[in-house]
């Protein structure tokens, strides 16, 4: 059974940082690409940021240069570091591991950026 769970979120004020964990179990995860997205109030969900087996990573425009995602495979654990946030990263943060038979999602963490 797969389980992805995520820690971290909560509220935090315009500039400040936050760190998001997410534990992996059920899944070989040093050999899984792993990615972060973001879903706000009524909005469709989008991605922040990916990184591969090998730890190549990528980042969407809107977060590049502020967020940085990164993995600790003796841990089973992605990681996303969130600096200088601003209100419009407000949303619901879902950790994600693609394989080659599902996609699976973690449950969401609450981020919250106050102005």
């Amino acid at each position: 059974q797969v389980q992805l769970v995520e820690s971290g979120g909560g509220l935090v004020q315009a500039g400040g940082s936050l760190r998001l964990s997410c534990a992996a179990s059920g899944i070989i995860f040093s050999t899984n690409d792993m990615g972060w997205y973001r879903q706000a109030p009524d909005k469709a969900r989008e991605l922040v940021a990916t990184i591969t087996s090998g730890g190549s990573t990528k980042y969407a425009d809107y977060v590049k240069g502020r967020f940085t995602i990164s993995r600790d495979n003796a841990k089973n654990t992605v990681y996303l570091q969130m600096d200088s946030l601003k209100p419009e990263d407000t949303a619901e943060y879902y950790c994600n591991a693609p394989t080659r038979y599902n996609d699976y999602w973690g449950q969401g963490i609450q981020v919250t950026v106050s102005s």
